[in-house]
């Protein structure tokens, strides 16, 4: 019953955007199983791997002020300063940039690194090149998102990859979210960026497994007061 339910668990809850993924895998499964057993057994192996892409698992979200928690899960590929996009209207001089790197075996939701509103979405079409490439954040089709603190702007960019067709927000303009909260999600392999202000000191390096809504990327706030913690 363990071993049940540590499977169980890491494939449920399943994000909504996966539910005509995982059923049209299912019906293909069936379909492969009438037509020859060893195909639908491949089948079911591709089935369960697609609700273990498109699981939504929650998290426990720190929250305090000035913290920075990652947007996505996966392997950080970069930490750098580069000249944000242009749409995001953040600065024309390089600002320290965060990027995750997520395979196809990431959780592929991605939540809002921040508290605050939502500023501006720009979607901006543009090639498939892989994401874990550098040029890919200029190339390559994205969704960025202009997040408004209050005291402080952080931008947030989803860019697609080598075999993601899709970018899917989940927030609109001018909504206001809590750090921990899903903003969106990308098919497949991909990777997000974070820009963030002038000056920031980050406490993460490159090779670091990050988690969504979870994993501290920065702590731009004052003292040493204790943190507080939601389940996102």
């Amino acid at each position: 019953m363990s071993i049940f339910n540590s499977i169980r668990s890491q494939l449920v809850p399943i994000n909504p955007q996966g539910y005509p993924f995982v059923g049209g895998f299912a019906l293909i499964s069936l379909l492969l199983f009438w037509l020859w057993t060893p195909l639908g057994w491949f089948g079911t192996v591709a089935t369960v791997w697609c609700a273990y892409f498109f699981r939504d698992p929650k998290r426990v979200t720190p929250l305090r002020d000035g913290i920075v928690v990652s947007p996505a899960d996966g392997r950080i590929s970069q930490v750098a300063n580069a000249v944000p996009p242009k749409e995001l209207g953040l600065s024309e001089r390089p600002l320290p940039r965060v990027s995750i790197f997520m395979s196809v075996f990431d959780c592929h939701v991605n939540r809002s690194p921040v508290s605050g509103r939502i500023e501006r979405i720009v979607y901006r079409a543009g090639t498939f090149i892989n994401a874990d490439l550098d040029k890919a954040s200029e190339d390559n089709e994205r969704n960025a998102f202009l997040i408004d603190t209050g005291n402080r702007r952080f931008g947030v960019v989803q860019i697609a990859g080598l075999i993601a067709r899709r970018i899917v927000p989940f927030v609109q303009e001018g909504v206001m979210i809590n750090a921990g909260d899903r903003i969106g999600m990308i098919r497949f392999g991909s990777r997000v960026d974070v820009y963030f202000p002038e000056g920031s000191v980050l406490l993460v390096s490159e090779g670091q497994t990050a988690l969504a809504g979870e994993t501290v990327l920065a702590d731009l706030g004052q003292g040493g007061a204790a943190r507080n913690f939601r389940v996102t």
